[in-house]
């Protein structure tokens, strides 16, 4: 399978394949005005990239082999070894990981599992899952890793456009949470100012507002919920985000808002920014390998960082291209704690065909847009609440929050959407909304809900990942 990777001389880039993992020279940058951090992978033919991708993968899959009782049992038990790794289409043989195997390997092995391919003391950092329904997950990630976090971010940073020349307000937790950290060292190593402004605290998102107001960051990254909560209180506090804040490139990760068309433009509307999809899974630090380009046609997956297969969600084979799966995920460059074949559960859609950025990657190009345990399923309809955002989003005269409520009444399921309103006090107005509303969400999925119009800022803001769906069957 690999062939004439000799002949790939990425030096002048700051890269080195051999020996791995890659190494990259950190004093590296592109001219300011250049389209690619590093076009020879980013525009690679399909077997120059494909060989890339294999040489990375036979020696992760050896490394975790030598390094880790979790994957060398796994394997075993699956009756596979690194050997069999012939091809990328042998790597579909080995099982899959789900982060209930992550969970019990913690348990046992305390504190970072039996899945740490490096000695402890190499640990330079400690993520985690946010742990809101038990204990969290930690990642132990080791000094290398945190170098080679950076160069993926910037360079997948400077994909979707950002610049040394920019500011970055960072408008999220820095926490176990990774996201917030991530977006930071990859700013970092782009070149860029940073502003670590945070968020979750009292009062901190009025601050927020007449800190960008005053110092006029050029790019945002956090959630779409704080994103529409800092709008809100940036109107309160007398500001227009469009008019007084000078965003020209808002990045997004945590929540699949941004990959929803009809809430992209209402954030571009809002802001007069271009919005940028991004993200993947806390395990997957580092986790923006999945991102739009400047032309927001989908996100790239960025192959030769993290491999990803689009995989059926019951057997876990690779799909073809247009058909949907669900993410699983490897890392190519991780030696610390590396997730080999890791299934997300999201829901998504890929494609193959050439995106007007020239990359060679594959795309998501309706993002991710639902997860396999977040469906719902209401008179034996599916609902995924992506799609109830996408409708309401698309509404005028819908507000910024709302609520998707699922109940028994008797035998019978009952789903109710509350909807807040943009502000009016007509009659006819409100009567108006909330029978289009009905009526849409009729359309799309063949159940007309109960739809309940509150008043605007009735319902619970957040700062970082909005909870909207109440399914009190369970």
């Amino acid at each position: 399978m690999i062939e004439n990777l000799n002949n790939i001389d990425l030096n002048h880039r700051g890269i080195k394949l051999f020996p791995w993992p890659t190494e990259y020279d950190r004093s590296y940058r592109p001219l300011e005005s250049a389209s690619y951090w590093c076009p020879e992978i980013e525009k690679a033919d399909k077997n120059t990239l494909d060989n890339i991708i294999f040489f990375k993968l036979k020696n992760i899959v050896s490394w975790a082999w030598e390094k880790s009782t979790f994957y060398k049992n796994k394997w075993k038990e699956a009756g596979v070894h690194p050997d069999i790794l012939k091809d990328l289409s042998d790597f579909s043989k080995f099982p899959i990981v789900h982060k209930s195997d992550l969970r019990l390997s913690q348990e046992a092995s305390p504190p970072f599992g039996d899945y740490l391919c490096v000695p402890e003391e190499e640990i330079a950092r400690v993520h985690g899952t946010s742990g809101t329904t038990g204990k969290p997950t930690l990642f132990g990630i080791g000094r290398g890793d945190m170098e080679r976090i950076a160069e993926a971010h910037a360079r997948i940073l400077w994909g979707a456009g950002l610049r040394p020349t920019d500011t970055v307000f960072i408008g999220s937790f820095f926490s176990l949470y990774w996201g917030s950290w991530g977006a930071l060292v990859g700013c970092e190593r782009l070149g860029a100012k940073v502003i670590p402004f945070g968020a979750g605290i009292p009062g901190q998102t009025a601050v927020a507002a007449k800190l960008i107001a005053r110092v006029k960051p050029t790019c945002f990254y956090g959630t779409p919920s704080y994103a529409f909560r800092l709008a809100e209180v940036a109107k309160k506090e007398g500001f227009d985000p469009r008019r007084d804040f000078s965003f020209r490139i808002m990045f997004f990760s945590g929540e699949p808002g941004a990959g929803i068309s009809s809430t992209k433009k209402q954030l571009e509307n809002i802001f007069g920014a271009k919005v940028i999809d991004m993200g993947s899974t806390a395990e997957m630090t580092p986790w923006m390998t999945n991102a739009e380009c400047e032309y927001r046609t989908g996100m790239h997956l960025w192959q030769d960082i993290v491999y990803t297969e689009v995989c059926d969600a019951k057997n876990f084979k690779p799909v073809p291209f247009g058909s949907e799966g669900t993410p699983v995920y490897t890392h190519l460059e991780r030696t610390s704690q590396p997730m080999i074949r890791f299934v997300s559960g999201d829901l998504t859609v890929w494609t193959n065909e050439p995106c007007p950025c020239g990359r060679s990657y594959p795309r998501l190009p309706k993002g991710i847009y639902g997860r396999i345990d977040d469906m719902i399923i209401v008179r034996g309809v599916n609902l995924y609440p992506n799609a109830i955002e996408d409708i309401l989003r698309s509404i005028p005269g819908v507000g910024n929050e709302y609520r998707v409520v699922v109940s028994k009444n008797g035998s019978m399921d009952e789903l109710k959407l509350l909807v807040e309103h943009e502000g009016t006090s007509d009659f006819d107005v409100l009567v108006s909304l909330k029978n289009k509303i009905a009526e849409k969400i009729q359309i799309m999925a063949g159940l007309r809900p109960t739809v309940e119009i509150v008043e605007p800022n009735s319902l619970p803001r957040t700062e970082f990942k909005s909870k909207r769906v109440m399914d009190y069957r369970k």
